[in-house]
C-alpha cells in the first residue's frame, strides 16, 4: 500500500547526483494514524480509515470527538479511506509514515486547483485577444457563439467566460526525488496542484508511461 495525504509547503530546486537543476514541490507527508478499519462482513469493503495533520479541539464537534476518541489517536483535520487487502494487518492508532516511497517511485498527485474567480475566455481558455486600434470593439471578447439560424443554439461545452479552478485536479506519473522521514517531507520533481498548506492525495501511479 503506498498511499499517503500530504499538505503543499511551496517548491525549489536541488542538485541531482550528476549536478542537473531539479524544480521540487515539498509536501508535508503525514504521519498518518489509522483511526477506523472497515471489513467487507460489515460494511462489504476492506478498508482502513486514516486521519492527518492535527486539528484544534474548539474545531471539533461532539461527533467527531466521538470518532477520534475510539482510536486514541487525537483529532485530526482530514480523514481519507485508503482500500486493503486484509485490514487485519494494521492497528488502530498505527502510524503510517513518509517512508513507504522511494526515490524514482512514481506517483499520482490529487489536490484542488487554485480558484480563480470568474474569468474570461483570453485566461481561461487562451484565446487570442483582437485588435486593439482603429475603433475596433473586438479586443478580449468571445467572438461567434454558434451559427443562428441552425442549429440556433449554443452547443453545451463550448469554451466561454466562467469560474476557473477551485476544482479536483489529478497529475500522474510525477517521480519522487528524495523523501526525508525525521521532517515528514516528500520532495516531487515538478508543480503539483494547489496552493500553499493545500491538502493533497499522494498515491503510486496507475498508469505507467514508457
Amino acid at each position: 500500500m503506498k498511499n499517503m495525504l500530504g499538505r503543499k509547503i511551496g517548491m525549489t530546486q536541488i542538485f541531482g547526483e550528476s549536478g542537473e537543476l531539479i524544480p521540487v514541490s515539498v509536501v508535508e507527508a503525514g504521519p498518518l494514524v489509522v483511526v477506523q478499519k472497515k471489513t467487507i462482513e460489515k460494511d462489504g469493503y476492506n478498508a482502513i480509515q486514516v486521519g492527518f495533520f492535527d486539528m484544534k479541539e474548539n474545531k471539533a464537534n461532539k461527533p467527531l470527538k466521538g470518532h477520534f476518541g475510539k482510536a486514541e489517536a487525537g483529532l485530526k483535520e482530514m480523514l481519507h479511506e485508503i482500500k486493503v487487502e486484509d485490514p487485519e494487518e494494521f492497528e488502530i492508532g498505527q502510524e503510517i509514515k513518509v517512508d513507504i516511497f522511494e526515490a524514482g517511485d512514481k506517483i499520482d498527485i490529487i489536490g484542488t486547483s487554485k480558484g480563480k474567480g470568474t474569468q474570461g475566455v483570453i485566461k481561461r481558455h487562451g484565446f487570442s485577444k483582437g485588435r486593439e486600434t482603429h475603433g475596433s470593439r473586438f479586443r478580449r471578447s468571445p467572438g461567434g457563439m454558434s451559427a443562428s439560424a441552425y442549429p440556433g443554439r449554443v452547443f453545451k461545452g463550448h469554451r466561454m467566460a466562467g469560474k476557473m479552478g477551485n476544482k479536483r485536479v489529478t497529475v500522474q506519473n510525477l517521480e519522487v526525488v528524495k523523501t526525508d522521514a525525521e521532517k515528514n517531507l516528500i520532495l516531487i520533481k515538478g508543480a503539483i496542484p494547489g496552493p500553499r498548506k493545500g491538502f493533497v492525495t499522494i498515491k503510486q501511479t496507475t498508469k505507467r508511461t514508457k
